[in-house]
């Protein structure tokens, strides 16, 4: 008796020589695909945040293993951005240290960017953006405590003790990835990126940090930004559709408000 054929779907799953091919594992199951895809999507921020302090915490040890010496980018671009000192240049780095340190960086803007997100109704968004900077100025204190690198002989500000990470860096820096989150805009996004380097200049332009130190900040800034997120990033994005779809049902209602009725036909 002859061995009867193999079905279409049997032949489909095996390869010459190389045995049955597994099907694609695809649930049928929506919830299941969505909760899939918020796993995969927090967990590349998830990532990217250990990354970038991973390398912050490994940069900051290569600095204190050398610490007799000054790395020659830090000496050069010192070099380089001592000679634009001058009446413009400090009242911009002053400006920058006052914005970005001391009362106006540390509790102004912080609580004045929470009003305001409380204000829209985006609690959960506001309480992210207060996490986020309480967590990035702790990893901030553990780390120049850690280290205590020196600061630039050449200082014309007051600061405070260890100069690897730069604070004000990592404030500018958290600041620019929490606003960039909440507000998922590319120019948000853009402006973000020019007053973190435009921090990170004035920092080195008043002798307080070594160029170094400004790349460890933003490390550390947006690092503890993306891990906060993971945690707050569930609530807030239904919060966003909640408040998105608030704004829609409001201009839809508006525009019908607005509609002029067509005339009556004449009898």
């Amino acid at each position: 008796m002859s061995e009867p054929d193999r079905t279409d779907a049997a032949r489909d799953s095996t390869v010459e020589g190389r045995g049955p091919v597994s099907a694609p594992d695809v649930s049928p199951d929506p919830g299941a695909r969505e909760q899939r895809t918020e796993h995969v999507g927090r967990f590349v921020p998830f990532a990217a945040g250990i990354a970038s302090l991973v390398i912050a915490v490994v940069l900051g040890i290569v600095i204190l293993l050398r610490a007799e010496t000054v790395f020659e980018i830090d000496e050069e671009w010192a070099e380089d951005i001592f000679t634009l000192r001058g009446p413009i240049g400090d009242l911009f780095a002053f400006g920058m240290n006052a914005l970005g340190g001391g009362i106006i960086g540390v509790f102004v803007v912080p609580i004045t960017i929470a009003v305001i997100l409380l204000l829209v109704r985006r609690p959960w968004a506001a309480l992210y953006f207060v996490t986020a900077s309480a967590a990035s100025a702790l990893v901030v204190q553990v780390l120049k405590n850690l280290f205590g690198r020196a600061r630039p002989e050449d200082i014309i500000v007051l600061s405070d003790f260890g100069s690897f990470p730069s604070g004000h860096v990592a404030n500018a820096a958290t600041i620019a990835v929490t606003i960039g989150i909440i507000v998922p805009r590319g120019w948000v996004w853009f402006w973000g990126v020019v007053y973190t380097v435009l921090m990170a200049i004035s920092r080195t332009y008043l002798g307080a940090h070594w160029i170094t130190d400004t790349i460890g900040g933003a490390l550390v800034g947006a690092g503890s930004a993306l891990l906060v997120w993971t945690v707050f990033a569930q609530r807030m994005e239904r919060e966003r559709l909640a408040r998105a779809a608030i704004i829609a049902e409001h201009n839809r209602a508006f525009a019908q408000s607005h509609v002029t009725p067509p005339a009556r036909p004449r009898a």
